[in-house]
């Protein structure tokens, strides 16, 4: 969420929105450094910049930023809005550049560097790796981004934990201000709070580093939800049910008293949040569709409370090591030539999505007992015992993929850096 100026805007943008924020990649922990929109921020770093952001938004008397769009300058103080607040920390993108500027909050100095932190259960650094936990020809770990790198010591992994936990509590203590600020406005007792991760994180479990797989680290993620009318009894109430990342749209809608579309292919879980046990799901489905040239597979799973099935795909990508080599030699922008998307890319792209369904045969499988091996140690996939449960899963694989990839015409979106190409934007 950033302050959008008035040369970036586009020209038919939904003018029925209150304000907008925008921004374009991994934001880094300076944004000022690599992003024209928040040159007339006073802050510096990324929690304290959008926090100005949450305070323009919420609060009309609240000092204007320059350049910032405002659709409606005196929005009525019943009228309801939505508020989505999004850091790339405490992802490595952000987290590898923190510098420890003299002008730095103290937070990002000094905090948690007296703890003596121990190392994540099943660490293995990169020189003690004998056996790697997926094929060589599978994971092209030489192909790895190379923010990720801090996993192959123990050294650089304390060290980046530290940072991670800095940042965590720079955004907590954002989310401390921003409740706050509902209550100076009086509208914390009628506003709900939705707090979520998009993916987990490897620091080196099992020799892994990044994201881009389907096991529980990097797909296990909270979600918090703070409703202050909800009755004291369904205040500090867990579960444990499977819900999805595409459940949260409809179940906000639902909160606020409207029915989703029907085209949704998440699900309302709010009877979760008011204490119902019931499940909503028996399943959910997980992929990787993409990072593929920094050496990830394209992977699929399936699992519920107790099994997961992962199935994987050959590894045929053109190597992000040589697209850089490549990229320097001809004189293309890095950044434009890994992460711009033009025709062919969208082929390859969607036959991704389409080939498994067409018969595409995965070349590793993967079958895991989640209660009785959480970190997912112990493949199960080849153990004759285990057979009757694999063909199920795999059978609900096919129904769930199915659904995930609908029945309405494919439209194309592209991300791509062509439109910056000065790199700064």
């Amino acid at each position: 969420m950033l302050p959008l100026a008035k040369e970036d805007t586009i020209a038919d943008m939904e003018q029925s929105f209150d304000y907008w924020y925008a921004g374009h990649g991994h934001l880094g922990f300076y944004p000022k450094d690599n992003h024209r929109i928040f040159n007339d921020a006073i802050a510096f770093t990324q929690p304290e910049i959008i926090n100005e952001g949450v305070d323009e938004f919420l609060d009309p008397n609240a000092r204007k930023l320059k350049g910032a769009l405002h659709f409606l300058e005196n929005r009525p103080a019943d009228k309801p809005f939505m508020l989505s607040i999004n850091f790339n920390l405490p992802h490595g993108a952000g987290t590898r550049s923190i510098k420890l500027k003299e002008d730095d909050d103290a937070i990002y100095k000094t905090m948690y560097r007296n703890l003596d932190l121990s190392l994540p259960e099943n660490y293995i650094a990169k020189a003690d790796i004998k056996t790697p936990k997926l094929p060589a020809d599978l994971l092209k770990t030489e192909d790895r981004q190379e923010g990720y790198n801090y996993v192959d010591t123990a050294e650089g992994l304390k060290e980046r934990y530290i940072r991670e936990l800095e940042a965590m509590t720079g955004i907590d203590r954002l989310v401390g201000n921003l409740r706050k600020k509902l209550k100076d406005l009086k509208l914390d007792k009628n506003t709900i709070i939705v707090f979520t991760s998009d993916h987990g994180l490897f620091g080196g479990q099992q020799g892994l580093g990044g994201k881009a797989l389907c096991y529980e680290q990097t797909t296990h993620v909270p979600i918090i939800v703070f409703n202050p009318k909800a009755p004291k009894k369904q205040k500090g109430l867990k579960s444990d049910a499977l819900v999805q990342t595409i459940d949260i749209a409809p179940t906000m809608l639902a909160m606020a008293g409207v029915t989703p579309p029907s085209t949704f292919q998440g699900k309302n879980i709010s009877s979760l949040i008011t204490g119902s046990t019931t499940e909503v799901r028996n399943y959910v489905y997980t992929e990787n569709l993409w990072s593929t040239h920094f050496g990830n597979p394209r992977c699929e799973a399936i699992q519920n409370k107790e099994w997961k099935y992962i199935r994987y795909y050959k590894n045929n990508n053109f190597s992000a090591s040589k697209e850089i080599k490549y990229a320097k030699e001809i004189g293309i922008p890095i950044n434009e030539m890994l992460y711009s998307m033009h025709d062919p890319q969208v082929a390859i792209y969607r036959d991704y999505i389409e080939a498994p369904l067409h018969g595409e045969k995965p070349v590793y499988e993967e079958l895991y007992n989640l209660k009785n091996d959480p970190n997912e140690l112990s493949n199960l996939a080849n153990n004759p015992q285990q057979s009757e449960v694999l063909a199920n899963l795999k059978k609900q694989w096919k129904v769930e993929i199915t659904n995930a990839r609908g029945t309405g015409k494919a439209e194309v979106y592209r991300y791509t850096n062509d439109l910056y190409p000065d790199g700064k934007h």
